[in-house]
């Protein structure tokens, strides 16, 4: 069986990024495996600009972002297979996969899990009504419409404010589609606040809040209108606030789910992001097997994927090198009032670190609170925000030295003034 010192699953910006950072560290022998017939994952099909500003200080479209990180993978000669389905993993880091070569297992001495995330659909919100074509995932039409110039439909509604969906707003509406407007079950927006204005403030599209689509119609099979509503505190219809729209195309832009099938029989434990659990290195459960970007957590901002990446990419050379010792003395990092998910989601107590990295997002939008970050009853650190939105993840960087990491829990909360 051949072996690898580490295998990436997944090549797309946090696998390449993973995958470079560990060769600087000196780390060689490194196998990337990638399903697609490229590398870069979902950056490929994202056309529009905005990426880099924080990596490379400028600011880049999806595919100039992605082009810098795989000609690197190739100047540095590490190895990759495109084209390749992984199977699985074992508890002994045995990674199984096919391809046109056929079936093959390689043993890693260390994995980085880097398999990105999905769209939630249809089914997975129990869209009511038929179910007829014109529904598309937004970035499914984003695929269909930037890499195979195919434009879905002509009569466009959105159901969900994600980033995607407003990004798809705009795009829709240059290609000449008429979007009749987005809709968002709850009552403040999920995407960006610069999206909100350059995807539809800009082009005059209306955003319905506290919405949701409550039937589909197309009983010959295609689509031919949506009925909206309002919905209450509770997500209940309000009788009466119906609206008919007429149009070809559906697109849904209603969450992002990481994409953690591989680690079902390991029994690994998942956090409220939906990730694996991973102590500050990000290491999951398992030794050995780490997690990074948007597997872990779903994240907003590429950059902030690329910087997760190298984190992961320095526990494992930590791992390698025998500086991360078995330990239990850990400390469990939980998030409390307003608080969604918080990553990590232990402190290991070793020496290595200098400081700690805490990500987060807020379950609501607040103003003017405080972010408190506490080790047992005692404040470490406490964050005044004028404004704060769950779809802007916060990271925070504290000296280890201000922790005792004597066991206790540290907690994330928002403190309401």
């Amino acid at each position: 069986m051949e072996q690898f010192d580490l295998v990436i699953i997944g090549g797309g910006s946090a696998g390449m990024s993973a995958a470079i950072e560990s060769y600087n560290l000196g780390i060689k022998d490194i196998l990337i495996l990638e399903k697609n017939n490229y590398l870069g994952g979902i950056l490929n099909q994202c056309i529009h600009n905005g990426f880099g500003l924080q990596e490379f200080k400028e600011e880049l479209t999806g595919p100039e972002f992605m082009s810098r990180f795989s000609k690197k993978v190739n100047e540095l000669g590490i190895k990759y297979e495109l084209n390749t389905n992984v199977l699985g993993i074992s508890k002994d880091k045995v990674v199984s996969y096919s391809n046109k070569d056929g079936y093959k297992e390689v043993k890693a001495k260390a994995i980085i899990l880097t398999t990105g995330c999905y769209e939630r659909n249809a089914g997975a919100i129990s869209l009511g009504g038929d179910r007829p074509s014109g529904v598309y995932t937004a970035g499914q039409a984003q695929l269909y419409l930037n890499n195979y110039g195919k434009l879905v439909g002509k009569k466009v509604f959105i159901l969900g404010s994600g980033d995607i969906g407003l990004i798809m707003a705009r795009r829709m509406s240059l290609e000449g589609a008429k979007v009749l407007g987005v809709a968002e079950l709850m009552p403040y927006s999920a995407g960006l606040n610069r999206n909100i204005v350059q995807c539809l403030q800009d082009f005059n599209i209306p955003l319905y809040l506290s919405h949701t689509v409550k039937e589909v119609i197309g009983p010959k099979g295609h689509l031919e209108k949506i009925v909206l509503a309002q919905v209450d505190e509770r997500f209940n219809f309000i009788p009466g606030t119906e609206q008919e729209f007429e149009c070809d195309t559906l697109l849904l832009s209603v969450g992002l789910v990481p994409n953690v099938d591989l680690l079902s029989k390991l029994g690994i434990h998942f956090a409220k992001s939906r990730g694996p659990v991973v102590n500050q290195y990000m290491e999951t459960e398992l030794e050995g097997l780490f997690a990074s970007g948007n597997v872990l957590h779903v994240h907003d901002l590429v950059d902030y994927v690329v910087s997760e990446a190298r984190e992961a990419a320095q526990g494992v050379y930590l791992f390698l090198n025998n500086k991360l010792p078995n330990t239990n003395e850990k400390s469990l990092v939980k998030p409390l009032k307003g608080v969604g998910y918080v990553v990590p989601n232990y402190i290991q107590k070793i020496d290595n670190d200098d400081k700690l990295i805490f990500k987060f997002r807020v379950a609501k939008p607040y103003k003017n609170i405080n972010l408190v970050i506490k080790e047992g009853d005692k404040v470490i650190k406490k964050i005044f925000k004028l404004a704060i939105i769950p779809s802007e993840m916060e990271i925070v960087k504290i000296d280890k030295k201000l922790f005792e990491l004597n066991g206790e829990d540290i907690t994330v909360e928002v403190e309401e003034k």
